[in-house]
Formats: C-alpha cells, structure tokens, sequence
C-alpha cells in the first residue's frame, strides 16, 4: 500500500517541474489543433452530408484530395512525436551536459513543431476555404 503514496508524492513532485508543464503544453496544443481540425473535416464528411448530421455546407472532396488530407493527418501526428521525442532527448542531453547534442536536439524539435503547426494551420485555411 505504501508503494502508491510513494508514486503519488512522485507523480505530485514531477507536476513541480517545469518540463512536465512544457510536455504539457505541448501536448495540448497538438490536441487543440486535432481537433480544430477534425471539427471541420466532420463537416466534410459525406455520409454525413447525406444523412444531413452537418452543419457546414461543403462541397465534396474528390479522391485525390481525401489522400492529401489523409497524408497530411499522418504527417501532423508523426510530426507532433517527434517533436516530443526531440525535445525528451533534449532534457536527457542537458542532464548529462552534452551541450552540442542537447542544442541539436532543441533545434530538431522546434523544426518538427513548427513543421506540425504548418500542417495545422494549412489544413484549417484549406477546410475554412473549402466550405462556405
């Protein structure tokens, strides 16, 4: 029983820290642009325009655009790990002083952020355009 006082004065000392808040944040704001994102491609969806469900008067998407949005999605969640990762391997780097590795992996995870937030924001300005 003492185990699960210990792992939550644990879990209470990480919330203390402010990588945890950073992960946090982070998570939040790919969550937040998930959903932003998947709110309009709802609208989109055509079975249910059929089944009139949607709000959203949207034209129907061809083929090639479906596969467009389809890789995009997969690269916004690839991006969004791996910008987490990077910046895991930041936090290991700077603790064990491995400075020029540390700052390597800094810079790889603010690419791949911002990369993430590029996919986002296109996807919102393509849906936000698409639909009337």
């Amino acid at each position: 029983m003492k185990w699960i006082i210990d792992d939550i004065k644990n879990a209470l000392t990480q919330l203390g820290r402010w990588q945890t808040w950073l992960v946090i944040g982070l998570i939040s704001l790919f969550a937040l642009l998930a959903y932003l994102i998947g709110s309009f491609a709802f609208k989109t969806d055509a079975i249910l325009m059929s089944l009139r469900h949607t709000a959203g008067a949207c034209r129907e998407m061809t083929n090639g655009i479906i596969i467009f949005m389809f890789c995009g999605m997969i690269f916004f969640l690839f991006s969004g790990l791996l910008t987490l990762g990077e910046f895991q391997q930041y936090l290991e780097f700077k603790k064990h002083a491995a400075h020029h590795q540390a700052r390597r992996a800094l810079i790889g995870g603010i690419r791949w952020m911002l990369f993430g937030i590029f996919l986002a924001v296109a996807a919102l300005i393509f849906f936000n355009s698409y639909c009337r």
